[in-house]
């Protein structure tokens, strides 16, 4: 399922136009990379939850020339599925 897909499962289930879906989805993309971008956890109880992790900087290797490199430390992201979510995929 793709973004515009997405969009269109919300309207029919909401009984909203997809304009309206659309506004939605994208407040809560917003809302959600400004919360982790800010520092914070986001929960949907049941669903999952949004949290940001630190990832150091390391040594790695270009595949092309076998060269060390060094990647830089980055802030990254992360996705727990909820206990429903997991039972309804399971």
């Amino acid at each position: 399922m793709n973004k515009s897909d997405l969009i269109d499962a919300m309207a029919a289930d909401a009984g909203i136009s997809k304009s309206a879906a659309k506004a939605a989805l994208q407040s809560l993309t917003d809302n959600v990379a400004g919360s982790l971008k800010n520092g914070n956890r986001v929960s949907l109880v049941g669903f999952g939850s949004w949290s940001v992790s630190k990832r150091a900087a390391r040594n790695g290797r270009n595949p092309q020339t076998g060269a060390t490199i060094k990647i830089a430390a980055k802030n990254v992201a992360k996705f727990k599925a909820g206990s429903d979510l997991s039972k309804a995929v399971n």
